[in-house]
């Protein structure tokens, strides 16, 4: 494969510019004692399908492109986008940039090596993987799988998602780099009901796969799943309320981890002290059995990427390590303010955003009890499958989390199903309650999506099963 061939194709080819003008125009914005400076264009293809009842409610497809242009200088950025490639454009932007002036600070710039190729999925375009028609044909196979599962079923909607992203960079050290990056979901939802009650479940999942990923074998299992959920919800009783023993499921479950640990250990929040975090690195913040990861390299990964948004390679960053906090997640400007390496952790929505500090896929490592040895070692409690939304606060690290599917566990044993759930707890200490680490770490089926200040990302999550001695748990009984 030829060097650049894809941001060539989608990107350059079709504008006046060319690789010696992205190197003027950064020589222009470093002559003024600027840090920092890169260039970001993006190329994003998006199509998205809706079926309800049986029929395709919505169908739709969008290009969107454009540049952004940043310079930092200290703690100070200057930032501007355009949806205009052109080469009149990326002179306007100079022009803007060169508002910011050096502050004569002398800073440690990161070790920035120019990434090595690497190739974590594919590069073909999930949109054409398939044609319109069995596109259609695949909801409505979800849709039929569901409705032959159970006469309780009384409404089904499905939706499939496809992105074809590819992105160009260019930052003054010159290190220019491309990736291409495609991204799949499929969501299912059913209603059942049964008398004058109603109960909703779902299931889906993706990646950065084509289309043909989602099988008939996949159908099936996300058709069960969601009305599996559906029908435990159904016969559920009342959760119960108070301070108890909560066992959490492996993989989705994840996403608590996600949020009330994960966002405390990015590095922008640290360099301001607003985490819960701040100021512990080397001290013990967990159960010495805990180590968490974040890991932008798995393979076809939603979280996954070949480089960062700032051209830098992602990798496998230790965070905490048998308890001991040994890391943050960085980006260029945090990393560089903190004097810490870079972890490949700088991420945007897009060319018209800032980057940041941001999870890819972050997990817990596996422990060495089985779940069934951790259920039977709890005599009342709860077992909580799996989470719907949640919110926390990163500088106290207080959570609040719905379990969307849950049981009782009583002197070891599962028993019946419980609905409205609600885990109510603090990241930090949380991490010091766990007392037993399963030995079934499991990733999330590929559908997350992380918010910070406005911009949405793809991520992973995911855990082993989990025992918390002592939490609060919200309920209605």
């Amino acid at each position: 494969m030829k060097q650049f061939e894809f941001s060539n194709k989608f990107i350059l080819n079709k504008t006046d510019i060319t690789h010696d003008n992205l190197t003027k125009v950064l020589n222009t914005i470093t002559k003024k004692n600027i840090d920092y400076a890169d260039i970001y264009f993006q190329y994003s293809r998006n199509e998205f399908w809706s079926l309800e009842d049986g029929k395709v409610k919505n169908g739709s497809y969008s290009i969107d492109q454009g540049v952004g242009v940043r310079s930092i200088s200290a703690e100070k950025t200057a930032f501007t986008y355009s949806d205009d490639i052109s080469l009149d454009a990326l002179n306007n932007a100079t022009k803007i940039i060169g508002a910011i002036e050096s502050q004569g600070q002398s800073l440690v710039i990161p070790n920035q090596k120019k990434p090595k190729p690497k190739k974590i999925y594919t590069n073909q375009d999930p949109i054409d993987s398939l044609n319109n028609i069995r596109k259609i044909k695949l909801l409505e196979a979800i849709d039929q799988q569901a409705k032959r599962l159970s006469t309780k079923v009384i409404k089904v909607s499905a939706s499939l998602a496809a992105q074809y992203e590819v992105i160009l960079i260019q930052n003054h050290s010159g290190h220019l780099v491309e990736d291409v990056r495609p991204l799949i979901r499929l969501s299912v939802s059913v209603i059942v009901a049964e008398g004058e009650r109603r109960e909703q479940g779902s299931s889906g999942g993706g990646g950065r796969f084509n289309l043909e990923y989602f099988s008939e074998e996949m159908l099936v299992k996300y058709a069960s799943e969601a009305v599996n959920q559906a029908l435990v919800n159904l016969d559920a009783r009342a959760a119960p309320a108070g301070s108890m023993t909560v066992v959490l499921g492996s993989g989705w479950p994840g996403i608590l981890l996600h949020e009330a640990i994960g966002h405390g250990l990015e590095g922008d929040f640290n360099r301001k002290k607003t985490s819960a975090f701040s100021n512990k690195m080397g001290e013990i913040v967990a159960n010495k059995n805990i180590t968490v990861v974040d890991d932008g390299t798995l393979k076809d990964r939603r979280g996954s990427l070949n480089i960062d948004d700032e051209g830098n390679e992602t990798q496998k960053t230790t965070l905490i390590d048998k308890g001991k906090l040994v890391s943050y997640m960085q980006d260029s400007l945090n990393a560089r303010l903190m004097n810490m390496p870079l972890t490949g952790n700088g991420r945007r929505e897009s060319y018209a955003h800032l980057p940041m500090p941001r999870m890819t896929n972050t997990y817990m490592l596996n422990g060495k009890y089985t779940k069934e040895e951790i259920i039977s070692s709890v005599k009342d409690g709860i077992y909580a499958h799996n989470f719907g939304g949640g919110q926390v606060d990163i500088t106290s690290g207080k959570f609040v989390f719905s379990a969307s599917e849950a049981h009782i566990i009583k002197n070891g044993k599962l028993t019946h199903a419980v609905k409205g759930a609600t885990i109510i707890g603090n990241g930090p200490e949380i991490l010091k309650q766990v007392s037993m680490v399963g030995n079934d770490m499991a990733l999330d089926p590929g559908v997350g999506t992380c918010g910070k200040e406005g911009q949405s990302v793809p991520v992973g999550v995911g855990q082993p099963t989990l025992k918390i001695d002592n939490i609060t748990v919200g309920g209605t009984a």
